[in-house]
């Protein structure tokens, strides 16, 4: 009994974890792949340092990655893929950090491993403590 106690409660955790990275990313996405580059820039200087193209790419990548949070398991459908969004945002936060770093903005690094952190604990608990069976 303990056990199924502590895997709801698990569940629960990565559902929460995986609501709330959804929206931010999700959020973030529809605002650079869609708004124009002079906007993103009042809020997000870096984007006129490099391409608009790759500026569309990461907003695009959050934005399917936000969504790969969430539609597998909400419609049952190939919830492996969760597990594999999750990889690849923690795999975006990597990035994201040494390019901060590169420009000596260390200060947003330790956003950047919070939320590198909470999507491997999902996919973590998405693959091994409380998957969900196709």
């Amino acid at each position: 009994m303990t056990n199924k106690k502590n895997i709801k409660a698990i569940n629960i955790a990565l559902w929460i974890a995986q609501g709330l990275l959804a929206v931010m990313f999700i959020m973030a996405g529809i605002m650079k792949a869609s708004q124009p580059i002079e906007a993103l820039a009042e809020s997000l200087p870096w984007v006129t340092e490099v391409s608009s193209g790759l500026v569309r790419f990461i907003g695009i990548s959050e934005l399917l990655g936000g969504l790969g949070l969430l539609l597998p398991y909400i419609f049952r459908l190939k919830p492996f893929l969760t597990v594999w969004a999750a990889l690849g945002l923690a795999a975006v936060m990597v990035l994201a950090a040494v390019f901060h770093a590169s420009r000596g903005e260390f200060s947003a690094i330790g956003i950047n491993t919070v939320i590198m952190a909470i999507a491997l604990f999902i996919a973590w608990g998405r693959s091994k403590k409380a998957p969900m069976r196709e």
